[in-house]
């Protein structure tokens, strides 16, 4: 029976080896097996449409011979010429490699028409490897098609991309996206602002199920300890019937911005509807009563903070005193329960207990004469009341009457607390305390700009969004260093740069100023700015947010107290980048720093980590032109070395990578993420592992070459830009949104500086319905549930609102550049009051009238440089173009308004 069996094997697998031989002889490549079955001799054929010039470099195989089966030229060794444009270069390869996987012949272009390179195993006849950027066309030998012709079938083909597919539909938004993305629930992060103590609450959601409602007491991200018995401080509590098949749990915030958290439960005719919210003790919580936590105490309680030996001695003493608070911390919860029904129902309810299930073994008691959960030590940790007085047991059924209402409070202190201070904490008045923090709330807010916006997804998230990131960024009051963090992790510099970019633009200069200040006293005393967990990038992403806080504020005082410690980072820098400047890296990675910009271990000599040192270097230098034109000068040509350096290795790199087909049969170039590689890391070119945090795109898409264009290396208008913009969106994004850590890809800049309005709104919206939750407005760091409350994400979301409403380009102002057509719908309108830009303070509004058949706009501000253009984008919301313009010159491509000469007011209106 064995015998049978391999006779019958060896039979087909002479059969396969046959068809297969026959198939390459049909696609024209003349085929000799060497010595192992995986290397070839290969024949192919490139055909240009111009006069061209060039070398053939091989990678994984050998070229053995160049010839010319057309056109005038000729071909020596590796090299070739041609004096007219129809030519065509054959190819012979030998030992060439077409397998799937690492290690396959890549053959590498190098021409007058531009420099490209191609897997010799993409090499098909259905599909040529067309490249229309490089005018050359690659074909298997014996495709008698010229560079014209297989272009003509190209387009006969009429396919598309995903970028030119998006720009054919309808525009995206919030609805139609959250109908087709995962619908994300965050736990729900309260707390004061500045001081570290915090609480989390997670509920028994369908999509994060659990037991009963969590609270959680953090010092920032580090859970509070018990004493008796110790254990991390977690309370678990419950309302209702139980965990049942419906998702009968409704969340929002207080107005729709403030961090005052209601959560309604449906169960069946009984209505639980709880408000929590943080507030003290004793004092009244006021901006004056909060002195907030110093940033080193908070860094030490934030995960991801590594303390440097020159910052222990300052870590000691401050943790001698860490948890001296003036007065205790308190998070207040009120449940309004009311029988909707008709007949009598029960309602049931647990007040907290330590632990996060049933399970959890009992370490407490409960006394009903007084209402106090009480530890062993007699510690008191939750005060709780029903309808004003003691609830006769910790878990209670209540039968109520139609319509008849109970009210179930409990107030949880921080940190276990005496009997005497439960007594003083249990005479507190839950309405005041909540009228009181509604106040504190709003007075935070009224010192912001402000922006009104017709859509109520994104109307009310901007608002909350701003307080989620002060939430969290904790400091001294009222004059302390700030730490910026970014959800559970101390600051970051690249994490923390939208944060900080965004209150600048919402006018809250100091609390940035005071941000940034984190970076500069927690340098090293070699210059470095490095504080979490090994990030290399860091120092250039500081500097690129203190030359942004400059451009706001030309706050010159500001740069004259911390200029040594700011051009010490930048000597730091330059110094890094001279290490570099060794003879084997020339073309690759010459003149470049290495290092890892985020959590895998990739210590190269990558495209991100250069461009933020380019960028920040070149900001110090535009910052210091005033105050120190020495420096100013010196760093200005050091970052044009920098940049020069970056882009040879750039180019280099490019021409190397393989190109990728994408929707409309054409061929692009790529870009690999560092130096090091060939290509695209996702391509696998060489034998690795490296998939993480949920994606194999992560260093392409998230930490790659698009950095480039963002930092401004690249411009956004060179072909190259282009090129990566069309092939990452092509290969590395899902309804044009990135994987995992979508909020790293810098793709939603580039389309909203080229006016890409239904890309952009297509990554806008199905990143934001995706990534963040719906109800509370909080985000996750990925996409899967790991890391919430990140602000980072959040303020990348907050500044991609900001780049949709206004955006500066040199002494340009462009305002409106990619919103939602549907804004502007009859009776709508859009308000901008006291946004901040680099030309100053904006006050921005437009309204329509389309039944009346006209938009108009006014646009104003307080101006520190008045810029010299501003553009205008008004778009109808049926696509109509107005008949007449009064107020600037109407452009019906990109549905802008021009206003040249600006005089810091101007009035516009579209007539249709």
């Amino acid at each position: 029976m064995k015998q049978y069996f391999f006779s019958r094997t060896m039979l087909r697998l002479k059969q396969y080896v046959q068809i297969a031989m026959g198939l390459y002889l049909l696609a024209g490549c003349s085929v000799v097996f060497a010595q192992s079955p995986a290397s070839e001799q290969v024949n192919i054929v490139l055909a240009w449409d111009t006069k061209v010039s060039g070398t053939i470099e091989i990678s994984h195989g050998k070229l053995k011979k160049l010839s010319v089966p057309k056109g005038a030229g000729k071909a020596t060794a590796n090299r070739f010429a041609f004096t007219n444009p129809d030519a065509r270069l054959r190819l012979q390869l030998e030992d060439a490699k077409r397998n799937r996987g690492p290690e396959s012949t890549v053959v590498h272009v190098k021409s007058s028409a531009g420099a490209f390179s191609f897997f010799l195993r993409d090499v098909n006849p259905d599909y040529p490897i067309y490249v229309p950027s490089c005018h050359a066309a690659v074909l298997p030998d014996g495709d008698t098609r010229s560079y014209l012709q297989v272009q003509a079938n190209v387009l006969s083909k009429a396919n598309r991309t995903k970028i030119q597919q998006i720009e054919e539909q309808k525009e995206t938004g919030f609805e139609s996206a959250a109908k087709l993305t995962r619908n994300m629930s965050v736990p729900v992060k309260l707390g004061i602002g500045r001081d570290m103590r915090m609480f989390e609450i997670s509920e028994e959601l369908q999509d994060m199920a659990q037991e009963g409602k969590i609270i959680r007491p953090k010092y920032a991200s580090s859970p509070v300890k018990l004493t008796a018995p110790k254990q991390d401080a977690a309370y678990i509590y419950a309302l209702g019937r139980g965990v049942g098949v419906t998702n009968n749990i409704t969340r929002s915030l207080d107005s729709g911005s403030l961090p005052i958290y209601h959560s309604e439960l449906v169960d069946d005719d009984v209505l639980y509807h709880t408000i929590s919210f943080v507030s003290f003790a004793r004092q009244p919580l006021t901006n004056q009563t909060n002195s907030g936590t110093h940033y080193v105490v908070s860094d030490k309680h934030s995960y991801g903070r590594t303390f440097k030996e020159e910052h222990l001695k300052d870590l000691e003493e401050r943790m001698k005193t860490a948890y001296d608070f003036d007065d205790q911390m308190v998070l207040y919860i009120r449940t309004h329960i009311e029988n909707t029904g008709k007949v009598p129902r029960y309602a049931w309810m647990k007040i907290p207990r330590p632990g996060t299930g049933w399970w959890g073994k009992k370490i407490h008691t409960y006394d009903s004469n007084t209402g106090f959960s009480t530890l062993s030590n007699d510690e008191v940790f939750c005060v709780a009341q029903l309808d004003g007085k003691p609830l006769p047991n910790e878990e209670m059924a209540v039968l109520l009457q139609p319509g008849e209402k109970v009210v179930l409070d409990f107030y949880l202190p921080h940190t276990p607390v005496t009997i005497e201070e439960a007594i003083h904490l249990e005479k507190q008045s839950f309405s005041e305390r909540l009228a009181e923090a509604r106040l504190y709330w709003l007075k935070k807010l009224e010192t912001a700009a402000t922006i009104q916006l017709p859509e109520k997804e994104i109307n009310e998230r901007i608002p909350a969004g701003l307080l989620h990131l002060n939430l969290i960024t904790f400091g001294r009051e009222p004059e302390g260093t700030l730490a910026a963090n970014v959800g559970v992790y101390s600051p970051i510099g690249t994490e923390s740069s939208p944060i900080i970019q965004f209150y600048l633009s919402m006018g809250w200069f100091d609390i940035a100023k005071r941000a940034l200040n984190y970076f500069l006293e927690t340098q090293l005393s070699t210059g470095y700015i490095q504080n979490y967990e090994g990030y290399t990038i860091e120092t250039g992403a500081a500097l690129w947010s203190m030359g942004e806080y400059f451009r706001y504020t030309h706050d010159i005082n500001w740069v004259k107290q911390w200029k040594d410690k700011i051009l010490k980072s930048c000597h730091y820098l330059i110094e890094w980048r001279n290490k570099n400047k060794k003879e084997n890296l020339k073309g690759r990675g010459y003149g470049m720093i290495d290092g890892k910009v985020a959590d895998p271990e990739d210590q190269f000599h990558q495209f991100m980590l250069n461009g933020y040192g380019y960028l920040g270097l070149s900001r110090i230098a535009e910052m210091l032109k005033e105050i120190d034109p020495s420096e100013h000068n010196r760093l200005r040509a050091e970052a044009a070395a920098w940049k020069k350096d970056i882009r040879t290795s750039f180019f280099n790199a490019r021409a190397l990578s393989p190109v990728v087909p994408l929707g409309d049969d054409t061929w692009c170039p790529t870009a690999p993420p560092w130096t090091e590689a060939d290509g695209p890391r996702a391509l696998y070119l060489k034998k690795e592992i490296y998939w993480s945090h949920g994606t194999f795109t992560a260093p392409d898409a998230l930490l790659g070459p698009l950095y480039l264009v963002f930092c401004e290396v690249l411009n956004p208008d060179e072909p190259a830009s282009q090129d990566l913009l069309r092939y990452h969106s092509e290969l590395f994004y899902q309804g044009n949104a990135a994987f995992s850590q979508p909020y790293y890809s810098r793709h939603n800049w580039l389309q909203a500086r080229l006016g890409m309005v239904k890309p952009f709104l297509n990554t806008y919206y199905n990143t934001l319905s995706a990534h963040t939750d719906r109800q509370t407005y909080t985000f996750w760091e990925h996409m899967y549930r790991v890391s919430p409350h990140k602000t980072h994400e959040e303020a990348w979301f907050l500044m991609e609102t900001r780049w949709m409403l206004y955006m500066e380009q040199a002494d340009t102002l462009h305002l409106f550049k990619t919103i939602p057509r549907q804004w502007l719908e009859d009776g709508q309108s859009i308000s901008l009051k006291g946004v901040r830009s680099y030309f100053g303070k904006l006050n921005v509004t437009a309204t329509s009238h389309i039944r009346k058949n006209y938009i108009e706009a006014v646009i104003g501000g307080e101006f520190t440089a008045t810029p010299k253009t501003v553009t205008i984008r008004l778009p109808h919301p049926n696509n109509r173009i107005p008949k007449k313009v009064i107020g600037g010159v109407y452009d019906s491509q990109t549905e802008t308004v021009t206003i040249t000469d600006f005089k810091g007011k101007a009035s516009l209106r579209l007539e249709f």
